[in-house]
């Protein structure tokens, strides 16, 4: 909608109001893997099809199947409680010689 509105002066303003693209009453009726969206152009590249609805496809079995052959990360070290508190108190004494020592 656009609007012009011109006073006794012999100033003009115009003003359009933009409605939102996709309602939020769309967005909000999709279901999981749906997705909506507007893509834009320029005047030299026109786009007749800006907005889009789409689904997601999936093939499960192919996931299945790919997940299937996935190998665990394999353990390096393993640490306990008592060596992390270890390691934040000595990374805190640094940190706090650091700024003793720049004073």
């Amino acid at each position: 909608m656009e609007s012009v509105s011109i006073n006794s002066d012999t100033s003009m303003s115009r003003s359009t109001q933009l409605d939102y693209a996709i309602p939020a009453s769309k967005i909000a009726g999709l279901s999981s893997g749906e997705f909506v969206g507007m893509v834009p152009d320029d005047p030299t590249n026109k786009i007749d099809l800006k907005t889009f609805h789409c689904q997601i496809q999936n093939d499960h079995d192919v996931i299945r199947t790919e997940e299937d052959s996935y190998q665990s990360i394999p353990v390096i070290r393993t640490t306990i409680k008592d060596d992390i508190s270890v390691n934040y108190h000595k990374i805190k004494a640094d940190i706090d010689n650091l700024i003793d020592g720049a004073r």
